[in-house]
């Protein structure tokens, strides 16, 4: 899988499994989101390593071809949908890596006319713009929409300043086992914790985690003050208002917050 230079070359996802990380990092698993919700990039902020699921069924409800834009700074106003007109190749079975933009040069006016639209007045619009204007070029390399929603959640990791790397997920060997796959893929990369959202909660089976010797960590991202929306909303808000360093500070509570517990725990990010 491409990435486009917004990260260092260590952290591209052509590393293999057998090159392991320090030992360790601490494993996030999502699937490329658009322009990601702010709970989404929290997580993965916490991440030593972002295992890319683009091998999994993709669904038009959620994050993968679509992004909820919130006004700038909290001002009153409506949200706006951006979304990228997708082709299913194989309908509802399609797997995220194979849905294609159905008109990837009208997706990207259609981006950048938005973005600019609601942002360009934020006070960290430039910060964003400079960035942009490399992601926007993904557009005119390929039609697969799993490459421009990865390359759109690096663009905001590296304006925090991530530092972590990213695999994809396809590449390591794991089980059909929806638990199981996941502790799998972070044995596969060195990890020994794994980073797992409210959503994900509700189906796993810790004790899975346990057998694997490898420490689940619940996240919970607040509801309220700077994270008002941040389960609904792309992250593009927060950053062009609050700014990377800022931003970058309030994230990271999230990965000082995790504690190094038995995954038969449930511990609570404050």
């Amino acid at each position: 899988m491409r990435t486009n230079g917004f990260l260092p070359t260590d952290s591209t996802a052509s590393r293999s499994a057998d090159a392991a990380p320090p030992a360790g990092p601490v494993c996030a698993i999502h699937q490329p989101n658009v322009f990601p919700r702010l709970s989404t990039l929290a997580k993965l902020f916490a991440a030593d390593v972002w295992v890319v699921l683009d091998d999994v069924q993709f669904a038009r409800r959620d994050y993968q071809h679509r992004a909820l834009l919130a006004p700038a700074g909290g001002a009153p106003g409506p949200t706006r949908w951006l979304s990228i007109p997708t082709h299913l190749p194989a309908g509802r079975a399609t797997l995220i890596r194979d849905a294609r933009m159905v008109d990837p040069a009208r997706s990207r006016r259609r981006s950048a006319d938005l973005l600019r639209e609601h942002y360009r007045t934020a006070p960290h619009w430039a910060a964003f713009k400079d960035r942009l204007d490399v992601f926007l070029d993904v557009f005119d390399r390929t039609d697969r929409l799993a490459v421009v929603a990865q390359e759109s959640t690096l663009l905001l990791l590296s304006m925090l300043g991530w530092s972590g790397r990213i695999v994809a997920g396809a590449d390591l060997v794991s089980s059909s086992d929806r638990t199981q796959r996941l502790a799998d893929l972070c044995a596969a990369v060195g990890a020994d914790a794994y980073l797992c959202g409210t959503g994900g909660m509700r189906y796993v089976q810790p004790t899975v985690f346990d057998r694997s010797g490898i420490e689940l960590r619940p996240v919970r991202i607040p509801s309220d003050g700077w994270w008002a929306g941040a389960a609904r909303t792309s992250a593009v808000a927060a950053l062009t208002t609050h700014g990377p360093h800022f931003s970058a500070e309030i994230l990271g509570r999230i990965r000082a917050a995790q504690p190094r517990e038995s995954s038969t725990r449930d511990p609570v990010a404050h």
